[in-house]
C-alpha cells in the first residue's frame, strides 16, 4: 500500500490534468453550468445581506417601536423570494451543465475504448481477460469523469467563498480576521484526509475490475462449474476477492467518517468566537449587531467552498486510476496497419499464397516457421495435423487476426496487410469451431444487419444444412436463440455460424474444423454442398470459391483436392489424401487415431490446443 501512496501524492495534479481534458472538449457546457453555480454562491452571500439588511433596518427597529410596518415585511419578503428564486436558476444550471458534461464525457470515452478494442489484433485480446476489458469501458470510464459532478458546484464556491470573505471584511475587519483563524485547520484536515484516502480509493479501483474478472469468468465458465461441482471454490474466489474490496471500502468510509464531522465542526468552532468577539465589540459600540450576525453567517457560508473543494479532491485518486487504466487501452500499440488497395472484383474463387510464414506467441518458441504454400482459385485444401502443430493459428494468420512474425499472406496477388480496411472481410470468411451466436433472431445471427434477402438466408441454410431444423422453429427466420444460441445444439450453432459466412458468398472460406459437432452424414452433406453451391458462374472460366479446412475425419480429408500436413509448425507433407496415406506412416497414424477415437477428434482441434493452436 505504500507504493499506492507515494502514487497517489500527486493524484491532485493529475486529477486537475483529467478535468482539463474534459473542459476542452465541452468549453461550453461548462462554461453554462459554472456560471449557474456562480449565481448560485453569489445569491447564497447575497442571502447573508439580506439578512444583515433585516437585522438592522426591520428586527432591531421593530424591538424599539414595538411594531413593524407592512412596507418593511413586503420588502423582505421580495428580497429573500427574489434571491431565491435565482439561486434555484442557478442550481439547476449547475446541475444540468455537469450532468451533460460528465455523460457526454463517458459516452465519448467508451466509444474510443469499444473502437480500439475492435482495432487492436487478436494477440493484444488474448492478453487481457475479458472482465478487465468490460471494468475499462464500465466502471473505469465512470471512475475517470467523475469529479465532473462536483466540478461546477467547487469553481462556483470559490467565487462564493471570495465574495463572501470580502463581504466580511468589509462588515468587520477583527471580527473578520477571526473567523478567518479556522482556514489553516481546515485546509489540514483536507490535506490530511487526501494522504490517508488516497492510496486506499487506488486499491478499491483496482479491485473493482479485478471482482468483475473473477465474475465473468465464473458465469462465463458456468457449464464447467456445475459439472465439475465447483460451486462452492467459485464461490469462495469471488467471495475472497468481493470482501477484500468491502474491507478497502471501509477503510475509505473510516476515513471520511472521520474527516466530514471534523470538517463540519471547524465552522462551527470559528462562529463560536466571532459571537464571543462580536459581542464585546457590540457592547463596547465598535459594531453594530448586524454586522456581527453577517460576518457569523457568512462564516458559515465560506465552510461549505472549502467543503465542496475537498469532495472534489476525494474523487481525484479514484478519477486517476480510472482514467489511467483507459488510457492504457487507448495507447495500446499493435494496432492493424492498412493499406489502400482493393479487393480484386469478382465472384469466382480467389488465389492464396502463403510465402515463408512465421509466427510465435513466446520468444524463441516458434509455432509456425517458413511456412510455404500456394492455393489455386476453386480448389480445396485440407490442413490436417497433431494438437499444437499450428492449424487454428494458420487459419487466424490467414484472415488477420493477427500479423506474422515473418513472411506473408497473399491473396490475389496482394499481401493482405496492403489491403484497406474491410477489403478482407469482404472477399474471407473465417468459420472457427466454436461457433459463437447473439441473443438475437436466426436471420440477425446470419446477416449481422447486413441487406441480405430472405432467399438468400435460405440458400447459405440449404448449403449448412441447416434449413430444415430452421424452418421446423416457432418463429422460422424471427426465431430468437438466446444468448450464445443456448436453444440449439452444438452442431445447429455450427451450421448456422456456417450460413452466415455462406450469406457472404466469399471468395476464400476457411473452415476451422467448422463441422466437428454434426455427424458424419450430415459433414458429407455439407461439403459435398460448399462445392457445389458455392460455385459463382461468371462464365466459363470462373471457379467455385476456394476452401480451406481444418480437417480430422477422414470422409472430410478425402474431399480435399490437397492434403498439408503440418508437423511442428511446418509443412512435412503434402499431397492427395490417398497418396499420404500410402506414404506417409506418420500421417497414416494421425488419421486413423483420429478416426479411432472421435471424441479425441472432436477436441484435439483448435478447442483443445489453448493458445498454441
Amino acid at each position: 500500500m505504500s507504493d499506492e501512496r507515494a502514487d497517489g501524492r500527486g493524484s491532485t495534479r493529475a486529477g486537475f490534468a483529467v478535468l482539463g481534458v474534459a473542459i476542452r472538449r465541452e468549453p461550453w457546457i461548462f462554461t453554462l453550468s459554472t456560471l449557474g453555480s456562480v449565481l448560485f454562491g453569489a445569491l447564497t452571500v447575497a442571502d447573508a445581506w439580506v439578512l444583515g439588511w433585516s437585522t438592522d433596518n426591520v428586527v432591531l427597529p421593530a424591538f424599539e417601536t414595538g411594531e413593524v410596518g407592512a412596507g418593511s415585511l413586503v420588502a423582505i419578503l421580495a428580497l429573500f423570494l427574489g434571491v431565491a428564486i435565482l439561486r434555484a436558476v442557478g442550481i439547476v444550471a449547475r446541475r444540468l451543465g455537469a450532468g451533460i458534461m460528465q455523460y457526454r464525457m463517458q459516452a465519448r470515452t467508451r466509444r474510443a475504448v469499444t473502437r480500439q478494442y475492435l482495432s487492436l489484433p487478436m494477440e493484444w485480446h488474448q492478453r487481457h481477460p475479458t472482465g478487465e476489458l468490460l471494468s475499462n469501458a464500465n466502471s473505469d470510464v465512470e471512475a475517470a469523469w467523475g469529479p465532473i459532478a462536483p466540478l461546477p458546484m467547487a469553481v462556483g464556491t470559490v467565487a462564493m467563498m471570495v465574495i463572501a470573505v470580502v463581504q466580511m471584511f468589509l462588515a468587520d475587519l477583527v471580527l473578520a480576521l477571526v473567523g478567518l483563524l479556522v482556514f489553516p485547520a481546515v485546509i489540514a484536515v483536507n490535506v490530511i484526509y487526501q494522504h490517508l484516502a488516497q492510496g486506499w480509493m487506488t486499491r478499491a479501483q483496482q479491485l473493482r475490475a479485478e471482482v468483475s474478472e473473477i465474475a465473468h469468468e465464473s458465469f462465463d465458465g458456468a457449464m464447467v462449474v456445475k459439472t465439475l461441482g465447483r460451486e462452492p471454490e467459485e464461490t469462495a474466489r469471488f467471495a475472497a476477492k468481493a470482501e477484500e474490496l468491502r474491507d478497502v471500502n471501509i477503510r475509505v468510509g473510516r476515513i471520511r467518517a472521520a474527516f466530514d464531522p471534523a470538517l463540519a465542526a471547524l465552522p462551527g468552532i470559528g462562529v463560536l468566537f466571532v459571537l464571543a468577539f462580536g459581542v464585546s465589540r457590540v457592547l463596547s459600540g465598535a459594531t453594530d449587531a448586524g454586522d456581527v450576525v453577517t460576518v457569523a453567517y457568512l462564516l458559515t457560508i465560506v465552510s461549505f467552498p472549502i467543503r465542496s473543494i475537498g469532495w472534489l479532491l476525494g474523487e481525484f485518486p479514484r478519477s486517476v486510476v480510472g482514467y489511467r487504466r483507459v488510457r492504457a487501452v487507448l495507447d495500446a500499440s499493435g494496432e492493424m496497419v492498412f493499406g489502400e488497395s482493393p479487393a480484386t472484383a469478382g465472384r469466382s474463387g480467389a488465389r492464396l499464397d502463403v510465402d515463408g510464414l512465421g509466427y510465435r506467441y513466446v520468444p524463441d518458441q516458434p509455432l509456425l516457421e517458413d511456412l510455404s504454400f500456394s492455393v489455386e482459385p476453386g480448389r480445396t485444401v485440407a490442413l490436417v495435423g497433431a494438437t499444437a502443430s499450428g492449424k487454428s493459428t494458420l487459419t487466424t494468420l490467414l484472415t488477420r487476426l493477427v500479423d506474422p512474425d515473418s513472411g506473408q499472406v497473399v491473396v490475389d496477388g496482394t499481401d493482405v496487410r496492403d489491403l484497406a480496411p474491410g477489403q478482407l472481410a469482404s472477399m474471407v470468411s473465417l468459420v472457427p469451431q466454436t461457433a459463437f451466436l447473439f441473443d438475437d433472431t436466426v436471420r440477425g445471427n446470419i446477416t449481422l444487419g447486413a441487406d441480405v434477402s430472405d432467399a438468400d438466408v435460405w440458400e447459405a441454410l440449404r448449403i449448412a444444412q441447416g434449413d430444415g431444423f430452421v424452418a421446423a422453429l416457432p418463429d422460422g427466420l424471427d426465431a430468437r436463440l438466446g444468448e450464445r444460441g443456448t436453444s440449439l445444439s452444438g452442431g445447429q450453432r455450427q451450421r448456422i455460424s456456417l450460413a452466415r459466412a455462406l450469406v457472404r458468398r466469399p471468395r476464400l472460406l476457411i473452415l476451422d474444423d467448422a463441422t466437428s459437432a454434426v455427424d458424419p452424414e450430415v459433414e458429407a452433406r455439407i461439403l459435398a454442398g460448399l462445392r457445389s453451391g458455392l460455385a459463382a458462374g461468371e462464365g466459363d472460366d470462373a471457379s467455385g470459391s476456394t476452401l480451406v479446412v481444418v480437417a480430422y475425419r477422414k470422409a472430410t480429408i478425402g474431399l480435399a483436392d490437397e492434403v498439408l500436413h503440418l508437423e511442428d509448425g511446418r509443412i512435412a507433407d503434402r499431397g492427395t489424401h490417398a497418396e499420404l496415406l500410402a506414404r506417409n506412416p506418420s500421417y497414416a497414424h494421425l488419421v486413423n487415431a483420429y478416426e479411432q477415437d472421435p471424441e479425441h477428434a472432436g477436441h484435439a482441434g483448435p478447442g483443445g490446443e489453448g493458445v498454441r493452436t
